[in-house]
């Protein structure tokens, strides 16, 4: 049986894909993810407040990466922090300041995704611009937040090609408004499930009668499996997917970082319960979790309520925190915008020669007809 998922494909009005620079998010070809509705940006910036920034490096064979920046709010971060939660749901990866996120439940800096080996840019170009922010002067510490998947393949990642100035790029340039999906900032290099993936971005509105809260997701798509789209295995139908001829192709490895942003009033146990929810959407596209790799989600609220300001760290101060008996929304939210964050990463991806192979862009043409016949 199909799990628990309305795929509703309006393959009449989808439009012609003429070339590749015109590929459609998951919606605009006809896909639609869940029972909640998305946004109206149907991305992480629907949740207000939340801005994101991306760099990529002038794209040649051997260099395809670049720099992610999610900034939980437009001011001082480390000056007015955001509770978190964090997960990692298979640790095979580098995600700095994450045991920090785990032990104190908070943010004090953006989250920025990269490649494995420019973790450590990132992570300085991080810490160089709290400094730098007014009023932080006398800070001494900080804790930079930084997650990563392996673009080795598309990536000449042994030259180390991000610089500090390319992720405080990413910082600077941070936004509100609709994010690039695809082949952009920290998912230029990535595959998943053997297509070209990359960034891809989602969000749920809940209705009034069951908060009104909203949730945003942000993904760095780069792991395998059997892909899955709606119960339907497109992966298999493709006769591309790991495992397959006990492994003559490739290996199953891969990673994955979820970021969820939502306004709701959560303390950092429930952040870090939904963190773990998003692995039900992860789950849902048909991942295997393998042994290599690296599957983290970090989850942050934006609420003012429960923002640790400095004034708030020197009292005892009454903060809002939803009751366990209401999350369960917010769960279904995380899981449906995780989803569909995915779908969005491979469906706007395009093809990419690269430094050791070339990862095909999804064949939307034959993918959307089995998903019609599925239903």
């Amino acid at each position: 049986m199909r799990h628990a998922i309305a795929i509703l494909l309006l393959l009449s009005g989808a439009p012609v894909l003429a070339k590749e620079a015109a590929r459609p998010r998951a919606r605009e070809a006809g896909v639609s993810v869940g029972i909640l509705s998305p946004g109206p940006l149907n991305a992480i910036t629907d949740v207000d407040g939340v801005k994101v920034g991306q760099v990529t490096l002038p794209r040649s064979h051997d260099v395809n990466t670049g720099v992610t920046a999610i900034l939980p709010h437009g001011g001082n971060l480390f000056q007015d922090k955001v509770p978190a939660g964090f997960v990692a749901y298979n640790a095979f990866g580098k995600f700095m300041g994450s045991t920090q996120v785990a032990e104190l439940g908070e943010i004090e800096t953006p989250i920025l995704l990269t490649n494995t080996l420019n973790v450590a840019e990132a992570g300085a170009a991080s810490v160089e611009w709290t400094l730098a922010q007014p009023g932080n002067e006398e800070v001494r510490s900080v804790n930079a937040v930084v997650g990563e998947t392996n673009d080795g393949m598309l990536n000449d990642i042994r030259g180390r090609h991000v610089t500090i100035a390319d992720a405080r790029r990413a910082i600077e340039s941070a936004k509100a408004g609709p994010v690039e999906e695809g082949v952009v900032g920290a998912g230029t290099g990535t595959v998943a499930f053997g297509f070209k993936a990359g960034i891809g971005t989602s969000s749920r509105k809940l209705p009034v009668s069951l908060g009104g809260w909203t949730v945003g997701v942000l993904v760095q798509a780069n792991y395998g499996g059997v892909l899955t789209i709606g119960g339907v295995p497109v992966g298999v139908k493709l006769g591309q997917y790991d495992y397959r001829k006990q492994v003559e192709e490739k290996k199953a490895d891969g990673s994955v970082v979820i970021v969820i942003a939502t306004d709701a009033p959560l303390s950092d146990r429930n952040l870090r319960r939904v963190a773990e929810r998003a692995f039900g959407g992860i789950a849902r596209t048909g991942s295997s979790f393998s042994n290599g790799s690296g599957d983290y989600a970090i989850a942050f609220s934006t609420s003012p309520a429960v923002r640790r300001t400095a004034a708030k760290r020197d009292s005892v101060a009454p903060v809002d925190d939803l009751p366990n008996d209401r999350m369960s929304p917010l769960f279904q939210a995380t899981i449906e915008a995780t989803e569909e964050a995915v779908l969005n990463a491979l469906f706007k991806a395009q093809t990419v020669e690269g430094n050791r192979g070339t990862a095909q862009a999804l064949p939307l043409d034959k993918v959307l007809p089995m998903l019609k016949a599925g239903r």
